[in-house]
């Protein structure tokens, strides 16, 4: 009984642990994506202008 208290406890921790880490992972990545738009759309406006 002890030792499935003990690891439903580990599960417990583990996914509040996990939660943020995961969050911050995902802003990350939101970030990058964003920041990555925004270089492509300079490109891609800066190759346009040097042909017009």
């Amino acid at each position: 009984m002890g030792r499935i208290l003990l690891i439903i406890a580990a599960v417990v921790v583990a996914l509040v642990l996990l939660g943020p880490l995961v969050g911050f992972a995902l802003t990350l990545l939101k970030w990058g994506l964003i920041i990555g738009a925004v270089v492509f759309g300079a490109m891609l406006l800066s190759k346009w202008v040097k042909r017009t």
